[in-house]
């Protein structure tokens, strides 16, 4: 996995956007549990944890690079902080980052290697709570995703702010969405052996969507965007679980 990140570094670099670290790492993921999945016989969670993760990995690598493509050759606002944050040394710390995320995506994949190990485990409540969890979390994150699209299409007014739908409920729901997914991983692995052992799957996405990558560098271009109407924005509704807003705006 380190290859494969060195060369999307290397292609990054000669594109100037390293935005494309994140497709990288969607799919990258989906990758590696197939690699471990793959076996010699297939067993019935072998294919529903292989079809699980590969609607994961797909529909979310595909959403990014669409993206990416639109905005090119803007870089996502992360990005451009962080070239920011290490100017004069951006090619070498930019290495280390996608290697950082070669590492994650080893790291993140781990439960379907416990799974693919214990194959031929019966199938319990652990895969069916697992299972229903992953596709409700699926199937949440795309609408949220086509309800942004679709305002985005629509609304020409580059200071207005997305309040219809789900992102009624949640400034964050596709954040959110994204959690219950990894949470219905780490419970469909738990029905094998030392499955449980990989809580630090949807613990890392969680720390990382609530305090590194995900809410707050997103807040912070959307203020500085929008500003006072995406302040009210962030006093009436919940920023990342659902809920009926405090006020109308």
């Amino acid at each position: 996995m380190g290859l494969v990140f060195l060369v999307s570094w290397g292609f990054a670099r000669r594109c100037d956007n390293y935005s494309l670290v994140d497709v990288v790492w969607a799919f990258g993921i989906g990758l590696t549990a197939w690699f471990w999945l793959i076996p010699s016989e297939w067993h019935a969670k072998q294919w529903v944890a292989a079809v699980m993760v590969s609607l994961w990995s797909l529909r979310l690598g595909w959403h990014l690079q669409k993206r990416i493509r639109h905005h090119h050759p803007q870089e996502d606002a992360r990005y451009i902080k962080l070239r920011e944050v290490w100017k004069d040394r951006e090619v070498s710390a930019f290495f280390w980052f996608f290697q950082a995320q070669a590492g994650s995506v080893v790291l993140l994949a781990l439960p379907f290697l416990f799974i693919a190990r214990d194959a031929d485990h019966p199938w319990g409540m652990w895969e069916s709570v697992g299972l229903t969890l992953s596709l409700v979390g699926i199937a949440g994150e795309g609408w949220a995703d086509a309800q942004m699209a679709a305002f985005k299409k629509t609304n020409g007014d580059s200071k207005a702010v997305c309040q219809s739908g789900l992102w009624y409920y949640s400034r964050h729901p596709n954040y959110f969405f994204e959690a219950v997914i990894w949470s219905g991983f780490y419970i469909f692995a738990c029905g094998s052996e030392w499955g449980w052992a990989t809580l630090h799957a949807p613990a890392m996405i969680v720390y990382l969507l609530l305090r590194v990558t995900g809410i707050p560098p997103t807040e912070a271009a959307a203020v500085l965007r929008k500003g006072d109407a995406y302040r009210n924005y962030q006093k009436s509704t919940s920023a990342f679980i659902p809920w009926p807003p405090r006020q109308k705006i």
